[in-house]
């Protein structure tokens, strides 16, 4: 059977415009994402807070415009006091979610001020596991109100007299696990946020919520959950959670590639429930998608399964990614921007050292995973208007799949720069990908440059010793043709990025 696909694009065919948040990333005191990671005094490219410089370029380099702090599990047992004040003065605490030491060197004062030289916003974590509305009104008086109050005035008294002004906050983490310190049914969880959220957007009315939806599609309480827990706080909140990982645990890298589907179904089914909610409530208000935790993450089970518990910045979930993971991630980047119109803000899960795009070693080097380059393509590249996908493609079955399209795709229209980037993966493991673009309503166009990231060999990865063994190359052959159409070979197992200039 030969393989091939088109794909017709319509600059009125508009699914919707991408929110820049979707694009988002995720910072937990987990593992070495905090110390190790973004924080290591005493490096040698550490600033005068600790800071790694270098990690912050290339944070810089993916232009992540929301980072989740600071949790994850680790928020459902934390008391954020403990990481304000003087350092000196901070206590350490157990942290029953990941059984490490928490030594509370990073608060969120320190955060945000690495924020702001990460040229990002914060969505902050607030715990609903043990505690809950009294600890989230005190909590965002201190960041948010500009001064007069016992909370704001404490800032003011650490050192930071300009308010934080967070704006997007998440009641709590997973809060149907059972792993959660505190979890919860959903009647609980419901009745819990609806109050947090009434007092929290009392204190600052222009504040953004997002609800914990389910932990992932496989919880035997989804949908059940969101629609209970949306019956409960549809009119206090903004967002609805989801979080997924996917892992090649049965080494069948045709079915691994085709879970982007299950992500697609999950987002539909999502989106489906609130809008139930929403009819039942005979409400006005879309409750949004925020797909605050996703990734591949696998690879680092087993290493995990051995640390030794009451330790301080342990290398837990210190996945190395290969070539096929960075394919998934841009399959699954490409499932949320086919749903840009609800899907407004998600969070790679995480950003440094920690299931991550982005390695360190300690005292040593940082360098870009896999994983790094869709995400960075789609960060850059991925800012406008998605425009509906009008795709045929040869398909095959898989193990949990059945006719899944050898391409998947998606178009993003940047009105303001005239251009046209197409995202594209080729499934297929063992031949290249005939395309043909059909931008019929756009007039002419010229191609830019048609980036692609392939390896022959599946399993390749970049470590400190080979760190660009898989990277981009702008080899690619996407040329326009007499007619007007654009054609190209999408190379076997690649990711593939288009960017045509509009004439």
């Amino acid at each position: 059977m030969s393989i091939q696909a088109s794909m017709i694009i319509d600059k009125d065919f508009v699914i919707g415009e991408v929110d820049s948040r979707i694009y988002g990333s995720f910072i937990e005191h987990l593992g070495r994402a905090v110390y190790g990671g973004i924080y290591e005094p005493g490096h040698p490219q550490a600033d005068e807070q600790g800071f790694r410089a270098d990690v912050l370029e290339l944070v810089k380099g993916l232009d992540v415009p929301i980072v989740r702090y600071p949790g994850g599990n680790f928020v459902s047992g934390y008391n954020w006091e403990d990481g304000i004040g003087p350092i000196e003065q901070r206590k350490k605490r157990l942290d029953l979610a990941w059984r490490t030491i928490e030594p509370n060197l990073i608060g969120l004062n320190e955060f945000m001020d690495w924020c702001r030289k990460a040229n990002t916003d914060a969505m902050m974590a607030v715990n609903l596991g043990t505690r809950g509305p009294d600890e989230a009104r005190d909590i965002i008086e201190y960041a948010n109100i500009t001064g007069g109050t016992y909370w704001s005035d404490l800032r003011i008294s650490h050192g930071y007299k300009v308010p934080h002004n967070i704006k997007t906050w998440c009641l709590g983490n997973e809060m149907d696990g059972p792993w959660q310190t505190g979890s919860k049914t959903a009647v609980e969880y419901g009745r819990t946020a609806c109050e947090t959220a009434k007092v929290m957007k009392w204190v600052d009315p222009s504040i953004e919520l997002v609800a914990c939806g389910s932990s992932s599609l496989t919880m035997a309480t989804f949908p059940e959950w969101e629609a209970t827990v949306l019956d409960h706080t549809y009119d206090h909140v903004d967002y609805i959670s989801l979080h997924q990982y996917y892992g090649n645990r049965d080494k069948n890298t045709a079915n691994f590639l085709a879970q982007s589907m299950g992500m697609d179904r999950f987002i539909h089914t999502v989106i489906s429930t609130a809008d139930y909610i929403q009819a039942k409530k005979r409400g006005k208000k879309k409750i949004n998608l925020s797909f605050d935790e996703w990734n591949v993450w696998y690879h680092s089970n087993e290493a995990d399964s051995k640390i030794e518990p009451w330790s301080i910045a342990p290398p837990q979930l210190e996945d190395i990614y290969n070539h096929e993971d960075a394919l998934l991630v841009g399959c699954m980047l490409i499932s949320m921007l086919k749903r840009a119109d609800r899907v407004k803000m998600a969070c790679l899960a995480q950003l440094v050292n920690v299931i991550a795009p982005i390695m360190t070693a300690n005292g040593g080097a940082a360098w870009k995973q896999t994983i790094y380059y869709p995400y960075m393509h789609a960060s850059v590249f991925g800012r406008g208007t998605v425009l509906v996908p009008l795709i045929k493609s040869s398909k095959y079955d898989a193990k949990d799949y059945t006719d899944v399209p050898h391409l998947e795709a998606v178009a993003v229209h940047n009105e303001e720069k005239s251009e046209v980037t197409i995202f594209a993966v080729n499934r297929h493991l063992e031949e290249a990908l005939p395309l043909e673009l059909d931008l019929r309503s756009f007039g002419g166009c010229r191609v830019i440059e048609h980036i692609v990231l392939e390896n022959d060999d599946l399993k390749a990865a970049n470590t400190v010793d080979a760190q660009d063994r898989v990277k981009p190359h702008t080899g690619g052959n996407a040329t326009v043709s007499a007619n007007g159409q654009i054609q190209g070979t999408l190379g076997k197992a690649s990711w593939n990025v288009i960017r045509l200039k509009l004439l």
